[in-house]
């Protein structure tokens, strides 16, 4: 028996490291996925065959969450039947996933790629884009599926961060918007809960995929720091982009009934 409704989880970001994990494990635990991509239509491609190899049904959702913010930005309130929803905009892609399946779940794993940067040195620009990205991006993402997520009495579970709750120098930039996301999150645990619908946040520290993998390409983070990281984790190590994806799962899932408004924190105890 599967641990969902019957439908399909759309994952924002599901083509990226640990996105790819979330959709994988999903559909281990019994559950269609629409894999939500940016850029990366190949890999998004990808994991859908990985998926329909487990036996489930798959496919590929072109999502720009940038387009969110263009939208908001150009709206006349007193003119909406004028405004064209683009293509790729959270709301077509929801759109396009419900039609596809019924939603049961809203997973975002997704997010702007991100310089490390101290408070004072950062640029007013950057912070902009990364508030309009992710928490105006998710907010219209979530928007669009709530009708959806009533129907299937289902759930949203967003990808956070450790940070918020013990923060490591120069990560403002993901803290920040990050912090936005997790009181949309409260508002819907609170407001949507007599529909049925949950709502809860994983919150990550270094996983071993993904974003982490680009900064250390890109010589944002060096030997010393990944040392200096792990002394710091009472475990000793990074996760692995599948932990994070069992805590995803396992949020997502009927064995999560009665767990609403929570954050997850999965950092090996960076946090403590």
């Amino acid at each position: 028996m599967s641990d969902f409704p019957n439908g399909a989880a759309l994952v924002v970001g599901g083509s990226g490291g640990v996105g790819s994990a979330v959709c994988e494990c999903l559909a281990r635990a019994g559950s269609d996925v629409a894999v939500g991509y940016k850029s990366d239509k190949a890999g998004a491609d990808a994991v859908v065959r990985r998926l329909e190899k487990i036996g489930v049904a798959a496919t590929s959702i072109y999502i720009d969450l940038a387009a969110a913010g263009v939208q908001a930005g150009s709206a006349d309130p007193a003119r909406t039947d004028t405004v064209v929803v683009p293509t790729g905009h959270p709301a077509t892609a929801v759109g396009k996933a419900a039609a596809w399946r019924p939603l049961h779940t809203l997973v975002y794993a997704a997010g702007p790629s991100i310089p490390m940067q101290w408070v004072s040195k950062l640029d007013g620009g950057d912070l902009s884009r990364c508030l309009a990205i992710d928490v105006e991006g998710f907010f219209a993402t979530l928007q669009a599926s709530l009708p959806h997520l009533r129907a299937s009495r289902g759930s949203v579970v967003a990808l956070t961060t450790a940070a918020l709750v013990r923060f490591p120098s120069r990560d403002a930039l993901s803290a920040v918007p990050k912090a936005a996301l997790e009181a949309l999150l409260r508002a819907v645990a609170k407001e949507e809960g007599r529909f049925g619908v949950r709502a809860n946040s994983v919150a990550i520290g270094v996983v071993d995929a993904g974003m982490f993998q680009r900064l250390r390409a890109e010589g944002e983070l060096d030997d010393a720091w990944l040392e200096a990281s792990r002394r710091n984790t009472p475990l000793g190590r990074e996760a692995t982009a599948t932990e994070v994806a069992d805590a995803v799962t396992f949020l997502a899932s009927r064995r999560a009934g009665f767990i609403t408004g929570q954050r997850l924190v999965v950092d090996g105890g960076y946090s403590i």
